[in-house]
């Protein structure tokens, strides 16, 4: 049982929690509450928290001003998370730059990286181009195993179309190809330049980027750098409506992958129904491909903002935080609160402080409710299925 109090890992009192205790917008209040959970002491929660958090730390500078630590949180054990993060120093030309990022759907476990030298001035077209260059290619790979790509799927039998696409026995690469359509992630990813003077933001969905910048002693700013591409932003449903006029039911979230939603029905129909052959109802899917006239209708064109910083060492301390939309789900009407709190804590913090504690999993504590009980709560609810959506935090030094 995920998170169950019963666990011999998790050792405290038995308490029990309703339903207005636990974060977010994923319980119900028809999930037979109160339900027990194990109300861990303050060690004790936060090593735990930080077992079942993923942690990551790079230092990208030998001080350690420059700063990057990641986490993937999931509470229920029986549902790992769909989340990732990426944190790396990418090489180029004897240079270094900085790359952190955040995903937020279901991926599988390979990718293909390559480094690119691209002068400063055409990072944003770079970043852009590249994503969507990315993202065609999921598609691209599969329909090369045909000859003459899509057109050609009408003269082949579904017995041939399977023949290709299970070569498992073989290494499984087409297959793989294949699998990796019926996938889609959210991005967010942050480049910054070799002398830190440029921060660039790429966003794809419904992740979000806060710079969190010091005013005076006692005081923070925070600002959100990115806007959500999905149906609660107005200008992004009048986007898509403009793109499909006459369709009113075409509004679908920005993400990379999630082909069948940027390809004919044919794509879905002759590929990827051959995929599991005969072991899937595909009415639902039938439902989304009769109103499939005009695709895409996933954007995979990402906002990438430009943030300029100061890399004197005098400059006001920042902090860039990426976050998958678990961790704004968590925080509610208080996501602004909770971040000023923990970045005057963060303040206070001396040197050994910040380098043993990781300031993503600070951060995740704040929002949890910055006490061993509401954390327990979390930790060690008793339930079968996940009671948190998947937190992904990557939080960085600039």
């Amino acid at each position: 049982m995920g998170g169950s109090p019963e666990c011999s890992c998790y050792t405290g009192p038995t308490s029990f929690a309703s339903f207005g205790d636990i974060p977010g917008n994923l319980c119900s209040p028809t999930d037979d509450w109160p339900r027990p959970f194990r109300n861990l002491n303050h060690d004790a929660a936060w090593d735990h928290l930080a077992a079942a958090s993923n942690l990551h730390s790079v230092k990208f500078d030998p001080t350690g001003r420059w700063r990057a630590d990641a986490l993937n949180f999931q509470p229920c054990a029986e549902t790992p998370s769909q989340d990732r993060y990426a944190i790396q120093q990418i090489h180029i030309q004897g240079r270094v730059w900085t790359l952190s990022a955040v995903f937020d759907g279901h991926l599988v476990d390979h990718s293909e990286n390559g480094d690119r030298v691209v002068p400063p001035p055409l990072i944003a077209d770079m970043f852009s181009m590249a994503i969507r260059a990315f993202d065609d290619a999921i598609a691209n790979d599969v329909l090369e195993l045909f000859p003459d790509g899509l057109s050609s799927l009408s003269r082949l039998s579904d017995l041939q179309i399977q023949e290709v696409l299970d070569d498992q026995l073989s290494g499984g690469q087409n297959y793989t190809k294949a699998r990796l359509c019926m996938y889609g992630t959210t991005a967010l990813v942050a480049l910054v330049d070799p002398d830190h003077q440029n921060l660039w933001l790429a966003n794809l969905g419904d992740c979000q980027g806060l710079m969190v910048s010091e005013t005076d002693q006692k005081s923070w700013n925070v600002e959100v750098l990115t806007q959500f591409h999905n149906g609660e932003n107005p200008l992004e449903v009048q986007r898509v409506m403009n793109e499909h006029p006459g369709e009113p039911e075409c509004i679908v979230d920005s993400r990379l992958g999630d082909t069948p939603f940027k390809q004919p029905p044919e794509f879905t129909r002759r590929i990827l129904y051959n995929l599991y052959p005969g072991q899937h109802d595909t009415s639902p899917w039938e439902e989304f491909l009769m109103r499939n006239h005009t695709p895409p209708y996933i954007s995979s064109t990402p906002e990438v903002t430009h943030y300029p910083l100061d890399p004197s060492p005098r400059a006001p301390r920042k902090y860039l935080i990426l976050c998958s939309d678990g961790f704004t789900d968590i925080c509610g009407t208080n996501q602004r609160a909770i971040v000023d709190q923990w970045a005057r804590a963060a303040a206070r913090s001396n040197s050994r402080e910040l380098d043993e504690k990781s300031l993503a999993l600070r951060l995740l504590w704040q929002a949890l409710g910055n006490d061993p009980k509401s954390v327990s709560r979390v930790l060690t609810l008793n339930m079968d299925s996940p009671w948190l959506d998947d937190v992904s935090i990557v939080v960085q030094c600039l």
